[in-house]
């Protein structure tokens, strides 16, 4: 990974159907917590399939991209918006590779994942993506601005 920018961001992050069906939204949102992220916005909602596709246009050509919008609209996602320093490459990092084989243990897909088109979570890949992610399934309103009292002991 490149050295982290010292920018205050916001990413993207969504907790996948499987995810959810595995209760594991808890412990994913402990990890981020306890990393010392800022959680501004939460929904648990179904996704209808132009959201997904308006998503994952960037895949509309892959082969997987039907079979990909099927499965994310085939249960209930938890969608986030995770603000701090490097958010977004903080992240990714802890998320861990999109191939679960390639994760390395004490990341999520490393510890909770086995099968690729599985892999449990999203983290929007840029700050840009993250911002048109973010815009995209939230709306201004439904994100809130708060002081994190412990910020000074993280940062």
């Amino acid at each position: 990974l490149a050295a982290f920018s010292g920018a205050s961001e916001r990413t993207f992050v969504a907790i996948k159907p499987d995810g959810v069906q595995r209760h594991l939204v808890g412990e994913i949102i402990r990890r981020f917590e306890r990393k010392g992220l800022q959680l501004v916005g939460l929904k648990l909602l179904q996704a209808s399939e132009d959201l997904l596709k308006e998503h994952y246009i960037a895949l509309r050509d892959r082969p997987f991209y039907s079979r990909l919008v099927k499965y994310m609209s085939s249960g209930p996602v938890v969608a986030m918006v995770w603000q701090g320093l490097d958010v977004v490459k903080t992240v990714r990092t802890m998320i861990g590779e999109t191939n679960p084989a390639e994760s390395r243990p004490g990341t999520i897909r490393g510890d909770f994942c086995v099968e690729v088109s599985k892999n449990v979570i999203h983290g929007s890949d840029s700050v840009e993506s993250a911002r048109q992610e973010i815009s995209l399934w939230f709306r201004p309103e439904e994100l809130t601005c708060w002081e994190d009292t412990a910020e000074h002991w993280i940062y």
